[in-house]
């Protein structure tokens, strides 16, 4: 593969400059904008006038049909543009033509799209699958350039012909390898690892930039951020789209702080940027910075009210107020403006989960995993919705889904595991609880779960790790108020009573007495340990007595036990 690292960057500023042209004849608008962006952040000198060429359609004949079409295509009037370039048999006048009939078609189907967020209904794709025909003849006889490979795809997945679209796709990267919609719709295609592996991409220096952005897709961040951070150590650290996704990277991590820091920068670096904003306000959401958040929806209103990522800013700032029904509100805005756009069909579904509206939640989740399958969002909120309900089967099958979307994700993976131990397959939920403990527990709730599991299961040593590696962990974080320290504190006084180890005994019974629930059973504990003592050193029961009142003085009626003392280490390690 190509290195960025070893690349001429005055080469790859030249090649940034001619596909933005080519891009922009063609008025595919994302692709030219993103090589403009990337041009204009690789400050190097680029002879420009010697790439300008002519910006004309190849056949000088059909300049005023191809300048007319792109005039009513800038315009939104896509059939008349369609119709002034249809005798036209130059690549690109032939793809405005075909690309404007898409385009119109799209057009309507929004238009004429009902406004629930109900199910969709179904949707007549005859002009598609006529498209279809017409580019399948071109690309029989060989007459498809890579522009019309990617409108070829694109039709191709709209018809659900998904490996013949991902065939396409990379037959279109190949062709033009610097043009970056057909990368991105061949990224939608991708569903794990080894089918990235498999596809023959082109040696060429942006197959990294697509590595990195499949691997965000398929959630395996880390990776992808470590290309992000070679391209803005390489020459690229002005580039708003790197830090955009480097922003985008922390966030799918939960690395909520690091994320806050690169969007901020972001937004220093690009002011008028609308584009990721709504993960933005997803994080100041979560973050609970409704000053910030409301910042940003007043910002975003002011730049592009109708963009779907403005109403989306504006929805989380609602629901971070709990109004809920203007949330909604906004976020079937987005929708109306772009109803395949997958954040406002998931936060849609957390609306109505807030809302106890099940049904509606189910819905709208359900039209979230029709746009990407790959939402994990929305096969865990269906998950959730399911346990509501009490249907753990169900529930069962949505969190098994999200789980394998993120299966470093320990929330999934404790999900799962309470939906087995519902099903009582106790062998299953250990495994979970076990491994969400190893990946590192975001909510601190598996070990304490596994423990509970163990006891559960009688397996007795194992559970005495599992509890004291939890009040370990409490002890470390300074924590001494959960509810779940009492019956930990109460099972480890038990077990080591039960093993003779009195001294540990004594020491988990007087943290025990600290907590209202288990404080009698914990003085009751604390007795029969000191009878346990003095029975081992032969001593008499008036002895015994004498050494009980010693032991405690009125600081035990005042409850001043300190509950979270250094705890004698069980050498004892817990495995699945």
């Amino acid at each position: 593969m190509a290195d960025i690292t070893r690349c001429d960057l005055s080469k790859v500023k030249r090649e940034l400059i001619i596909a933005h042209k080519e891009c922009a004849q063609r008025r595919v608008l994302n692709g030219a904008k993103w090589a403009a962006e990337l041009s204009h952040a690789l400050e190097v000198s680029v002879d420009v006038q010697s790439l300008q060429g002519a910006d004309h359609p190849d056949h000088w004949a059909e300049y005023d049909k191809y300048t007319l079409a792109t005039t009513y295509f800038d315009l939104k009037e896509y059939d008349r543009a369609a119709l002034a370039v249809e005798q036209c048999t130059s690549p690109k006048a032939y793809f405005i033509h075909m690309y404007a009939r898409y385009l119109a078609d799209e057009k309507r189907k929004i238009d004429n799209a009902s406004d629930s967020i109900g199910p969709s209904e179904s949707v007549d794709n005859e002009n598609l699958k006529v498209l279809k025909t017409d580019l399948s003849k071109k690309n029989v006889n060989k007459e498809l350039d890579g522009f019309g490979l990617y409108l070829y795809g694109i039709v191709l997945r709209k018809l659900d012909l998904q490996k013949e679209a991902m065939n396409i796709f990379v037959e279109a990267v190949n062709k033009e390898p610097l043009h970056w919609g057909a990368w991105q719709e061949l990224a939608m295609l991708i569903t794990d690892r080894e089918t990235l592996s498999s596809l023959s991409l082109p040696d060429h220096w942006v197959r990294q930039l697509f590595m990195a952005h499949a691997y965000l897709e398929l959630q395996l961040n880390e990776e992808g951020l470590a290309i992000y951070q070679t391209f803005l150590a390489t020459g690229f650290s002005k580039s708003n789209y790197i830090v955009s996704q480097i922003a985008v990277a922390y966030h799918n991590m939960r690395d909520v702080d690091q994320a806050v820091t690169a969007f901020t920068e972001l937004q220093k670096m690009d002011p008028y940027r609308v584009e990721n904003m709504d993960i933005f306000s997803n994080l100041l959401y979560v973050k609970d910075m409704q000053a910030e958040l409301a910042n940003l929806a007043h910002k975003c209103t002011e730049i592009d009210k109708y963009r779907v990522e403005t109403c989306c800013v504006v929805g989380n700032y609602y629901s971070l107020r709990s109004q809920r029904e203007k949330s909604i509100l906004y976020f079937q805005r987005a929708l109306k403006l772009n109803p395949h756009y997958l954040s406002a069909w998931t936060l849609i579904g957390h609306e109505f989960m807030e809302m106890k509206n099940t049904s509606a939640a189910i819905q709208a989740y359900r039209q979230a995993i029709e746009v990407n399958n790959r939402d994990y969002r929305a096969w865990y909120g269906l998950g959730q919705t399911y346990e509501i309900l009490k249907m753990p089967s169900y529930s069962l099958y949505y969190h098994r889904q999200a789980q394998q979307l993120r299966p470093n994700d320990s929330r999934m993976v404790v999900a799962l595991g309470e939906c087995y131990e519902k099903l009582d397959r106790l062998q299953e939920a250990k495994k979970c609880f076990w491994k969400a403990n190893s990946i590192g527990d975001v909510e601190g709730m598996a070990l304490i779960k596994l423990a509970k599991l163990y006891e559960k299961l009688n397996e007795e040593h194992q559970a005495a790790a599992a509890y004291n590696e939890y009040v370990s962990q409490a002890e470390r974080q300074g924590i001494n108020n959960t509810e779940e320290l009492g019956p930990a504190f109460k099972y480890l006084s038990n077990y080591y009573v039960k093993t003779a180890q009195l001294d540990e005994a004594y020491i988990t019974a007087q943290k025990c007495v600290e907590f209202t629930e288990q404080r009698e059973e914990a003085k009751a504990l604390l007795k029969q340990i000191q009878e346990l003592r003095n029975l081992k050193h032969g001593a008499t029961t008036a002895q015994m007595d004498d050494s009980f009142t010693s032991i405690f003085p009125d600081q035990f009626q005042r409850n001043e036990f300190n509950p979270l003392g250094r705890l004698s280490p069980v050498n004892l390690r817990f495995t699945p």
